[in-house]
């Protein structure tokens, strides 16, 4: 077997597995041995190096893609892809946590309209039949789905939003900017689940892919505002959290127990 670094391994033209696997099997080890560092070869490259034609390369690196191991934007050369670590119990955001590896996050609106949800006006302590703003997204980290994203906030508040551009920006960053609302605290969780088919198709997951739900809430001068629920890829999103054996996990600065409930931003 090829040890981790050792450069390219030529494929076996006589193997009966296609030359895109072959190709993609030796770059994924090779992805995962480091080698590359954050310069991914072009396509350009990987021909001359493992002397396979443009549609052998371009197939593996379309898998490879779809599996959450490099990333590459419209127009864009791939990268090796970096998974996000988020921790727990402290302000962030997915746009943000997106950004700040070096890719660029940019959505799909697929949904932005005012409704009544009473089961979400209930969440958000109001009447059931209180109109609300509805926003649903498909969030991108250079070109490749990362989450779906649901959210809802009370139309007396939010109904400014109906004008804003999610296009590449953060929710909280349009909340402030268009209704003056900067959500301070709230509540957090964190469980994995099997995609349904549907969901798989959108988010573009492997088979063999779990995902993150993450229920959140959100709050403003001690009103709940903000009622959410995204599903991400947990190939290519992590959380972590801080602990001692004498204060136990650390979320935010405070102990909690086994049921993770932080503050969002």
């Amino acid at each position: 077997m090829k040890s981790p670094g050792a450069g390219p391994t030529p494929v076996d033209r006589t193997s009966p597995v296609p030359l895109w696997a072959q190709l993609r099997e030796d770059l994924r080890r090779r992805l995962e041995a480091n080698e590359f560092g954050d310069a991914f070869p072009g396509e350009h490259a990987l021909v001359a190096e493992y002397h396979v034609s443009r549609h052998t390369v371009r197939e593996a690196l379309r898998k490879l893609r779809s599996e959450g191991h490099v990333t590459a934007g419209r127009g864009r050369v791939s990268k090796p892809a970096v998974p996000m670590e988020q921790y727990v119990g402290r302000a962030y955001s997915l746009f943000d946590s997106v950004e700040r590896i070096g890719s660029v996050q940019r959505s799909t609106v697929r949904v932005l309209d005012r409704r009544a949800d009473g089961v979400v006006a209930a969440r958000l302590g109001l009447e059931e039949s209180t109109p609300l703003i509805h926003l649903e997204r498909l969030r991108l980290a250079d070109g490749e789905p990362l989450a779906v994203d649901r959210v809802w906030l009370p139309a007396d508040l939010a109904s400014p939003l109906l004008t804003a551009d999610f296009t590449h920006t953060g929710l909280y960053a349009e909340l402030a900017r268009y209704c003056g609302i900067r959500i301070s605290g709230g509540w957090e969780r964190i469980r994995a689940l099997v995609p349904n088919p549907a969901e798989r198709r959108l988010l573009a997951c492997p088979k063999d892919t779990a995902v993150f739900a993450i229920d959140r809430a959100g709050n403003w001068q001690d009103r709940v505002v903000e009622w959410r629920q995204t599903l991400v890829r947990a190939d290519r999103f992590s959380v972590a959290a801080d602990f001692s054996d004498r204060d136990g996990y650390l979320l935010g600065g405070e102990r909690r127990g086994t049921e993770v409930g932080h503050r969002p931003g």
